[in-house]
């Protein structure tokens, strides 16, 4: 394990920023396998209490899955080249692995104000769904609506995830 916060930190901003990469440049199962070597390496160096941050991890996995499949199933969000989705592709799942290992290191200094996750998130989760649909992973069918609705997504889950890592996972919260 990293002995320096900072250090820890800094290991688990870039694993998320490579993994986000590799998933939405080269979606499939090899990305999915990279996520989770990410993943290990996060629990082994990074994370200091492995088993309530899995917990934790498993949670914000089923949350972001079943938003993703919803914003899939009203056309929020389109895969490109495909006709319809059933469910929220394991390349995506696999992001929402590593971006929760995100809310217990680099990215908890967000919830120290309350206000904060409300203003962010919105903007923060808009973006990188459309970046990831400039880079050609995905499609926003309806560029106004699907931003809206992922900022609205967003504005929920987002501090709904804080929340549930402060008042469940009290071992986890900063």
């Amino acid at each position: 394990m990293i002995a320096s916060e900072g250090g820890r930190n800094l290991l688990n901003f870039l694993l998320f920023q490579v993994g986000w990469f590799v998933c939405v440049l080269f979606p499939g199962l090899p990305a999915v396998a990279l996520a989770g070597l990410f993943l290990l390496i996060h629990l082994l160096l990074v994370s200091q209490a492995r088993f309530a941050e899995l917990q934790f991890i498993g949670v914000g996995v089923v949350l972001g899955g079943l938003l993703d499949t919803l914003w899939f199933r009203a056309g929020v969000l389109g895969l490109a080249g495909t006709e319809s989705v059933l469910a929220a592709p394991l390349w995506l799942i696999a992001i929402w692995a590593i971006f929760m290992t995100t809310l217990c290191h680099s990215l908890s200094w967000v919830a120290q104000r309350p206000w904060l996750p409300f203003v962010l998130a919105p903007f923060a989760g808009s973006l990188a769904y459309w970046s990831a649909s400039k880079l050609g992973v995905v499609t926003l069918p309806d560029l106004t609506f699907s931003l809206a609705a992922i900022a609205l997504g967003w504005l929920v889950l987002f501090p709904l995830l804080l929340f549930i890592r402060k008042h469940v996972y009290t071992e986890l919260a900063s």
